[in-house]
């Protein structure tokens, strides 16, 4: 039960707000009484950190009109209506609407305390989930290295929160260099075993029979402890799951298998296979593909990722410019422009290590990004195969990246951007505004 959680009592009748509010106190929980839904409306407001429970028969405001004012303000909110026996169709068409259960009067407390109980810990959770969620999108915490504002890594941050909670074995499939591996400790980091062992295991690294008994054991008890021991209760990370030996695959199916107090790793298994034309469900058994592969999440490659390509970049030159001693690279439009249409096979690893190129041609005062682009025999933008984007979005992603990194050269002094950057105030406030800059994020 979320003890934290509070519960809005609300009833005209005042017996009946007394009486619910006694019962549900002396079961543990926290209450708080009010006479009408106007009087609660002036306390509850989106996020509210309680539930509701409120009679359906009431002057000015009934609870039917009072539940889609609640679900107006916040669609998640636990909303549990009391009715009495003629109002049972009113309260079956209100769970339609979004109520979280009703109880009919004479309703029995012990029902009362079971029902408030299952709403208040749904809130709680609604709540944890909001939190990092928010934590994600601010760029703040352990996923703040999952930078980016395009769909696809919206969604992969939602991905990631939801499998992060549930307790099944994820797959993680993706290009090479899209950040598998740090999705994988972002799964751990955001659910129930955070504060428990994390254990990685590089599939493809040594001999098999060395990688099988690190992972599994030796068979006889003897020896290092199997990372499949150390990791019990927490998480296994599996990388190159693809080039776990035959013995290996049956041993650990045999392990998750046999698990009887559930304190089993959660397997997160990463796939590095490249070809095409190959499917790990072909190259690994089929039965532990199934096992390890009831929740998958798919690694979007850079090129789907629009102007994060320039936001990425953005962020690698500015750290490394501070690695290094010196000032970031600009970035001209035609360059912005290269970027956005490059191909990326190396995905992010590809465009950190170009970061790391321009800065240090840039401290030697020589070179162009451009030149690195054509060096790079992988990206090839001479030929801009890539799918060409309006001219508008290019003019756009080159303008929030200027604006960005002029805001990160002068920290925040709102000043010295407007003067560098020939803008009014008002314009400089309208186009941060536009594109979701912060002056409190540089300062």
């Amino acid at each position: 039960m979320a003890q934290d959680i509070k519960i809005a009592i609300v009833d005209d009748e005042l017996d009946m707000r007394q009486s619910i509010s006694q019962w549900l106190s002396l079961s543990g929980f926290q209450t708080q009484a009010f006479a009408s839904a106007k009087e609660a409306l002036a306390v509850i407001k989106p996020g509210f950190e309680g539930i509701v429970v409120t009679d359906i028969k009431m002057p000015e405001m009934d609870g039917m009109a009072f539940l889609k004012r609640l679900m107006h303000l916040d669609s998640a909110l636990p909303v549990v209506l009391i009715t009495g026996h003629g109002d049972v169709p009113m309260a079956v068409e209100a769970m339609r609407v979004g109520a979280f259960d009703f109880l009919e009067k004479p309703f029995d407390p012990e029902k009362m305390a079971e029902i408030v109980g299952r709403a208040c810990n749904a809130r709680r959770k609604t709540l944890d989930n909001r939190e990092l969620r928010n934590e994600l999108a601010s760029g703040t915490g352990a996923m703040g290295r999952l930078m980016g504002d395009s769909p696809s890594m919206t969604q992969l941050r939602d991905d990631i929160l939801d499998v992060g909670q549930a307790e099944g074995h994820v797959l993680i499939e993706g290009e090479t260099g899209t950040g598998k591996t740090l999705v994988a400790h972002a799964l751990h980091a955001v659910g129930p075993r955070a504060n428990r062992p994390v254990m990685h295991h590089f599939c493809a690294s040594g001999e098999p029979e060395v990688q099988t008994t690190r992972l599994l054991g030796d068979g006889t008890g003897g020896g290092e402890l199997p990372l499949l021991i150390e990791a019990r209760g927490g998480t296994l990370i599996l990388e190159d799951i693809e080039a776990l030996s035959a013995d290996a695959q049956s041993r650990l199916l045999v392990a998750l298998n046999e698990d009887k107090d559930g304190e089993a790793p959660r397997i997160i298994a990463v796939s590095n296979l490249q070809d095409p034309t190959s499917r790990l469900e072909q190259v690994i058994r089929p039965d532990l593909f199934h096992r390890i592969a009831g929740l998958r999440i798919n690694v979007p490659p850079l090129r789907k990722r629009g102007d994060d390509i320039l936001t990425l970049f953005s962020a690698f030159t500015q750290s490394f410019a501070e690695e290094y001693g010196c000032e970031a690279p600009k970035v001209a439009a035609q360059e912005a422009a290269q970027m956005l249409q490059a191909p990326w096979p190396g995905n992010v690893r590809q465009l950190q290590n170009i970061a790391e190129r321009a800065v240090l041609q840039s401290r030697k005062g020589s070179g162009s990004i451009t030149s690195l682009l054509i060096s790079d025999n992988e990206a090839v933008p001479t030929s801009l195969t890539q799918e060409g984007k309006p001219l508008k979005e290019y003019v756009e992603a080159f303008e929030r990246m200027l604006i960005d990194n002029t805001m990160r050269r002068h920290r925040g002094s709102i000043a010295s951007v407007m003067e560098e950057l020939c803008l009014p105030r008002r314009t400089l406030n309208e186009k941060m505004a536009k594109y979701g800059l912060q002056r409190a994020d540089y300062l």
